[in-house]
């Protein structure tokens, strides 16, 4: 963790400013090791406190032994003044994306009642910390893999077992009691399962409804291990797939292999996006993909990188994202497949081993 707060503390240089604020959660993990599900990081260039309450004062030092603990009781006007006198006019920078309006207002009403020579200026920032997560390091990659091979395991399970007459929440059920029974923590999301014209939603909820032989079912799925994140989508077909639905397939499929094949470092996520778009686009179906192609994955299953068509963000060696193209046909159903990636070595490394559909020809 100390390698990660000397980046951070040089972020903070380069933007001006003399301390983070820390409120995000994944963040929070991130720079401390503190899995808890309440507290705030104040990191400065010359220390690092963790204020949490008494429900985490043992996990905390035993987590996060590069912090020193503040003790938080009562409300923020009460447990403040301590960390912050010490600040004085310095600039802390805190979470805008994350940090609620009624949070602010609190913690600006504190700052008021302090002395004021002893009053920090709270400052909005984005990214700050995300953009030291988006490159993932060797062991964060491994933790990743870990995670995509136990989603690739559960898919596998529950898609050779799956029959007609199976509920889509049966599937999804089945894949979360995998899942939890081999080692996840639990899901990375709620699980997708949508059979048939269900399917031409990109983001269906599991029904009630019982699957039917001859149609399509659409699985989008991840679990948890360890803090982080996996995401696969496969797309199955329960009997011997018609004419219409091997083509589409195949579209789909070609556009996700160019994709893989062509991406590079120093694209763009919007120049990765057109690579598997103009595939489908040449086939006719342009209109009928109109999500973005991926996203980054890490400690949420949805982080930076960008990958999607209006995207500037420059992808890079380490970096973990989802490559995922679909095609999508109100009244008929649809096909998404996707796997994860890292850049490695100027190339893609393709993480996600989960079958696919092979048609011959």
């Amino acid at each position: 963790m100390k390698q990660r707060i000397e980046r951070l503390r040089t972020a903070l240089r380069e933007r001006e400013l003399d301390g983070a604020l820390v409120s995000n959660a994944q963040n929070r993990r991130y720079l401390s090791g503190f899995t808890g599900s309440a507290g705030y990081l104040l990191i400065t260039h010359d220390d690092a406190i963790i204020a949490t309450d008494f429900r985490y004062y043992e996990q905390s030092a035993a987590q996060s032994p590069d912090y020193r603990l503040q003790k938080v009781v009562g409300g923020v006007e009460a447990w403040t003044p301590e960390m912050f006198a010490r600040l004085g006019g310095r600039k802390i920078g805190f979470e805008s994306a994350d940090m609620t309006v009624l949070a602010h207002k609190q913690f600006r009403a504190a700052i008021e009642a302090l002395d004021a020579e002893a009053r920090p200026e709270l400052v909005p920032t984005t990214d700050l910390i995300e953009k030291l997560r988006v490159l993932k390091e060797p062991a964060e990659i491994e933790a990743l893999q870990r995670a995509v091979d136990l989603g690739d395991a559960a898919f596998t399970d529950v898609a050779r077992r799956i029959e007609p007459g199976w509920t889509e929440k049966q599937v999804a059920w089945e894949i979360e009691q995998y899942i939890r029974e081999h080692g996840g923590d639990g899901l990375s999301f709620s699980t997708i399962v949508a059979g048939g014209p269900w399917g031409a939603m990109p983001h269906a909820y599991p029904r009630d409804r019982k699957l039917e032989a001859g149609e399509g079912v659409v699985i989008d799925m991840g679990c948890d291990v360890g803090g982080y994140m996996s995401d696969l989508t496969r797309t199955i077909f329960l009997g011997t797939p018609d004419d219409r639905f091997k083509q589409i397939y195949d579209i789909v499929l070609t556009a996700q292999l160019t994709a893989e094949e062509m991406v590079t470092p120093g694209m763009t996520g919007g120049e990765c996006h057109m690579i598997a778009h103009n595939v489908i686009e040449a086939a006719g179906y342009g209109e009928t993909f109109g999500h973005g192609l991926g996203h980054g994955i890490g400690l949420q299953v949805h982080e930076a990188p960008r990958v999607g068509r209006t995207s500037s963000d420059e992808l890079l060696d380490s970096m973990v994202f989802t490559i995922e193209p679909g095609i999508y046909v109100t009244g008929w159903g649809g096909v998404r497949i996707e796997d994860m990636v890292v850049l490695e070595d100027g190339k893609a490394r393709v993480m996600s081993k989960a079958p696919k559909l092979q048609f011959a020809g």
